[in-house]
């Protein structure tokens, strides 16, 4: 199985986590493409076991200096602090697929129909509550199944009135 600099980043930084009890420096990580160090963008890690979702941690933008600080922080948070899951155990490593999603700048969207699941994901927005769904995830099918993910991982209730953004992500693995 090929693994480029991006999933690489994320399967070393969660290893190390998980094996040394303390996060990867950047310094640690080893040589990296310059694209990854200079440029800055809101990155998602997905963990997968047997095709199953394992964890999914992200930042919508930048929060750090560049994309491999991004993802350095979110492998380990997909691994050990997403919510819906006990913390990876170092058994399960060597078994997990990782996915890196660096996404692009999101965009304001009038309505559903500016919205294609394959190519764009959504955030939705209502007053402090917001909740986002990547592009392309199988069993999303539909547009209106989308903003209902997203709708329901912000705690949106049917029928309460929300903004949109659509943005569309570079996807690895």
């Amino acid at each position: 199985m090929h693994e480029n600099a991006y999933l690489g980043l994320a399967r070393k930084s969660l290893e190390h986590r998980v094996e040394t009890g303390r996060r990867m420096t950047l310094a640690e990580a080893g040589d990296l493409p310059q694209e990854m160090l200079s440029n800055r963008a809101g990155a998602f890690v997905s963990l997968h076991i047997n095709g199953q979702l394992r964890g999914c941690i992200g930042t919508i933008s930048a929060t750090t200096n560049c994309i491999a600080e991004e993802i350095l922080r979110n492998a380990v948070s997909a691994g050990v602090h997403d919510p819906r899951f006990p913390p990876v155990s170092a058994e399960e490593l060597p078994r997990l697929s990782y996915k890196v999603d660096v996404l692009d700048e999101p965009e304001d969207i009038s309505g559903p129909d500016e919205l294609d699941v394959k190519q764009y994901g959504v955030i939705v927005t209502s007053g402090y509550k917001s909740g986002l769904l990547l592009p392309n995830l199988d069993g999303v099918d539909s547009v209106a199944y989308q903003i209902e993910i997203a709708c329901q991982k912000a705690g949106i209730a049917p029928g309460e009135e929300f903004s949109m953004q659509r943005f569309k992500v570079t996807r690895h693995g």
